[in-house]
């Protein structure tokens, strides 16, 4: 079984030659920026009422922080790629079979990379992370401790996520993508301000649904392959008709959760309303996958639908320190 599962990468076929560096690159998913645009949302939210002196302060923390953000997710995903080809699942949802995934973007299944260089590659990264975020924290205006534990538990739990306790494997997937998008907004907001802040905690989980919402959309696709290795996300679980039912939920409680923090003064009453273009193209997201049934089309949409929502949630938070949140 362990032989077959690592000639199959020949057997798929040869990758076109490219530099070592493009092949780690391509490891740690670094043209998938999504998670990154956390600091863009808690520099909007934190330097406009903090003042020169305070954002001296608060800059070199985000970029730290970004650093070691980059570093960790990179740890993250080059692990979930050794686990991945070491159960077959990225065999089956890469190969030959499904010509619409490009082979290249998983090294070790194109035969560009070894177990070896992927898993020295994660725990490099793992470590200067670590580092990083460390840095981030004592370069920081504040440093409260929910803050701190905050950090430290999201740091262990991104390497456990389909790697050590292999957390993706049992269930967890997707709200880990929702919680690690929620930790990646209010851990540096905490760093910037030393405070907690209901309109920031809305603006993470909102940050955080994005990638959950292009993941279930992926996880659709992959259902063939993650039921043959038992990694139960919910498309594996369910019936297409339940999953269905599961991403139209996710897709209305993002309106709702907009909605509701309007009406109760959680944020701006404005706030609903600026986000409408994104509950939109959410909308056009569903029907894209469950309506007109282009799943993959849809996936490649929730990228769009995500750094859109960056994007009023930065417009959001400038808004806001103008004078218009109360």
């Amino acid at each position: 079984m362990t032989s077959d599962l690592h000639a199959a990468p020949e057997r798929i076929g040869a990758a076109r030659p490219e530099s070592k560096a493009r092949t780690f690159a391509r490891l740690g998913k670094l043209d998938v920026y999504d998670y990154y645009l956390s600091v863009l949302v808690v520099g909007a939210a934190a330097l406009p009422a903090a003042g020169f002196a305070a954002g001296a302060e608060v800059l070199p923390m985000l970029l730290l922080f970004l650093l070691g953000e980059v570093c960790t997710l990179v740890a993250l995903v080059s692990f979930d790629d050794v686990t991945g080809f070491r159960d077959g699942s990225d065999i089956a949802n890469y190969g030959p079979n499904d010509p619409l995934r490009k082979k290249l973007r998983k090294p070790l299944v194109a035969g560009t990379l070894t177990e070896r260089e992927a898993l020295g590659f994660g725990w490099a990264a793992a470590g200067c992370g670590a580092l990083l975020w460390g840095a981030a924290a004592v370069v920081a205006p504040h440093r409260p401790m929910w803050t701190l534990v905050l950090i430290a538990v999201t740091f262990v739990i991104a390497l456990q996520y389909s790697y050590g306790l292999k957390l993706s494997y049992h269930g967890f997937q997707e709200a880990f993508l929702v919680a690690l998008g929620v930790a990646l907004v209010l851990a540096p907001h905490g760093l910037a301000t030393g405070e907690f802040s209901g309109f920031v905690l809305v603006q993470a989980v909102l940050f955080g649904l994005g990638p959950l919402m292009f993941g279930v959309y992926s996880n659709t696709n992959d259902v063939a392959g993650d039921r043959a290795v038992g990694r139960p996300t919910v498309a594996a679980l369910t019936s297409p008709r339940g999953n269905a039912l599961f991403i139209g939920a996710l897709s209305l409680g993002e309106f709702l959760l907009c909605l509701g923090a309007s009406l109760t003064g959680v944020a701006p009453w404005w706030f609903a309303v600026l986000v409408l273009p994104g509950n939109a193209l959410r909308a056009r997201q569903y029907h894209l996958g469950f309506r007109a049934g282009d799943i993959m089309r849809a996936r490649r949409l929730g990228f769009r639908v995500h750094r859109l929502y960056v994007v009023l949630l930065v417009a959001a938070n400038l808004l806001a320190a103008l004078g218009g949140a109360r």
